[in-house]
């Protein structure tokens, strides 16, 4: 699957590649003034009646090209069957934590220590109000 994916990745990216090339080597609308004059039909795929030329028809094709790349590569990703990706921390390698040694060996470790804390005081009823 890991193959498909990175001939369908590839086939995108030329196809980008090449629609980028065809746009930038085509000439806009306003760019026809010689075709006042007589020049227009010889650009044309099919002559003067052709409703449009080569570059614009090969651009739609390497479109087609892309959005079926494109297609292809949501299908891709969304039918592998790998585990559920967890993101960067699901990933993230950790190690065991090792307790800390203390600074005297010979010292008792304060969780041995029995702590008692004092009950809390009981708070004085209340008798007169100010109003």
């Amino acid at each position: 699957m890991s193959t498909l994916f990175n001939i369908i990745v590839v086939i995108q990216v030329l196809s980008a590649l090449v629609i980028i090339a065809l746009v930038l080597l085509q000439h806009g609308k306003g760019a026809d003034m010689g075709a006042a004059f007589g020049s227009g039909a010889s650009g044309s795929l099919f002559g003067a009646t052709g409703s449009s030329n080569f570059m614009s028809k090969s651009t739609a094709v390497a479109a087609a090209v892309f959005f079926a790349s494109t297609l292809g590569l949501v299908y891709a990703t969304n039918n592998r069957t790998s585990t559920v990706d967890a993101g960067v921390m699901g990933r993230a390698v950790t190690a065991p934590a090792k307790p800390a040694a203390p600074a005297n060996p010979n010292a008792i470790p304060a969780t041995t220590v029995p702590v008692t804390a004092p009950a809390p005081a009981a708070p004085a009823p209340v008798t007169d109000i100010p109003k």
